[in-house]
Order: C-alpha cells, then sequence, then structure tokens
C-alpha cells in the first residue's frame, strides 16, 4: 500500500523543512524519485536534499553527464536526470543496477524509465505548480 503526505511550498525560503520532511517521511529509502514538469524545482529541491544530509560539495544538474556524484557523511548520493535517455538499455549501459544496488542514495529527475525497473521500496516526489505554489506529494512505494 502506498502511503502519501502533500506539503504546498510557497517560496524557498521552505526548502530546507521541505528537504527535512522528504527525507524524515516514511523511514529510510534511499531511492528517490522526481516526476515533476521542466522548471518546477526539482534541480533544486534536489541540493537542499544534499545539503540536508551534510553534503557541502558543489552541486549542480547532470543534464549532459546524466550523473553526479556528491560526497556527504553517510556515504554518496547519485543525482540522475534521465531526461536525454530514450530506453532501458541506455540505463543499463550507464550501470544502472550498480548504482541501485549500492545501499547510497540515487536521486532521479525524469524517472520514467528507471521506475519500470524498481518494484518497491523508493519514494516518489511530485511537484505541480500552480502561480509559483509548488504542491509536493511525497509517496511511499
Amino acid at each position: 500500500m502506498n502511503s502519501v503526505l502533500e506539503i504546498s511550498i510557497k517560496d524557498q525560503s521552505e526548502l530546507p523543512f521541505l528537504a527535512k520532511t522528504i527525507l524524515e517521511s516514511f523511514g529510510d529509502q534511499k531511492i528517490i524519485l522526481f516526476d515533476a514538469p521542466m522548471g518546477a524545482g526539482k534541480t533544486t529541491i534536489i541540493k537542499e536534499l544534499c545539503i540536508a544530509l551534510g553534503s557541502t560539495d558543489n552541486f549542480s544538474s547532470p543534464t549532459y553527464s546524466i550523473v553526479n556524484e556528491y560526497l556527504y557523511p553517510g556515504g554518496k548520493i547519485y543525482h540522475f536526470d534521465l531526461y536525454r535517455l530514450n530506453s532501458i538499455n541506455e540505463l543499463f549501459d550507464i550501470g544502472i543496477d550498480e548504482y541501485l544496488n549500492s545501499g547510497h542514495y540515487c536521486i532521479f529527475e525524469w524517472p520514467q524509465l528507471v521506475e519500470a525497473m524498481i518494484i518497491d521500496n523508493y519514494k516518489k516526489i511530485e511537484i505541480e505548480v500552480n502561480e509559483n505554489i509548488r504542491y509536493i506529494r511525497i509517496i511511499k512505494k
């Protein structure tokens, strides 16, 4: 059974609270999928998640590299942007199995392809934007 928590964010000052809520909700799932339209703030929220975990690395969108790796006191964070991938075969080409089985955080933007590979034990963050308010649903799968 899925569990859902809904939050609305009106400005960026609320992002640290959102990051903490995402990390603390529904246990310690380290696979997090972000499903949201272009410009909804996925990368910005992921940066806040990394900061909340204690990372001091430089954060950027992995649009062209597909995956960025950050360090935090508990290990590694893998940040994926799958926007440019077109098939599950391309996921296998980047070694997705090793990442998913690493025990480290794996955070995905544009997760449609990888979601089909994950059966359960992950969080899905859905973001809707309406008049500059972000409506966030945190779903435990």
